[in-house]
């Protein structure tokens, strides 16, 4: 009766989904974190950029910062932390201006928030010359 018991496998496959599962689920939840990061990194950039261009038309503080939070759609704009550089007394045609934001990502999984920093600051920055 051992030797049959041994030879069985009836419980193999379950035994090996049950070892599978939490890796698969893991693996999973971390792709989708990473994915959130990444396109909070992305709309971010485009934001700056747009930002980037209000500035260098000659557009005031208040007109650049809101072009970039309506160009984040999906991004929290009360967590946006935006500098511009100079001040507009200090900007003049031919010079640069400079637009960093930096935005934080929470992270929402328990394990993958143990491991990456919570929450992971995404940043972008762009200079243009001022026409």
């Amino acid at each position: 009766m051992f030797k049959k018991f041994c030879k069985s496998s009836s419980g193999q496959a379950l035994l090996e989904f049950a070892l599978v599962l939490p890796l698969f689920v893991l693996l999973t939840f971390g792709i989708i974190e990473v994915s959130k990061i990444g396109y909070s990194y992305v709309t971010l950039n485009n934001a700056v950029r747009s930002g980037a261009r209000v500035a260098s038309v000659g557009g005031l503080d208040e007109e650049i910062t809101n072009t970039i939070a309506t160009s984040s759609t999906y991004l929290d704009h009360t967590l946006l932390n935006i500098t511009i550089i100079p001040e507009e007394m200090g900007r003049r045609s031919g010079s640069q201006v400079k637009v960093v934001a930096s935005y934080p990502v929470y992270l929402s999984t328990p394990i993958i928030s143990q491991v990456l920093p919570n929450p992971v600051t995404v940043n972008s920055s762009l200079a243009m010359r001022i026409e």
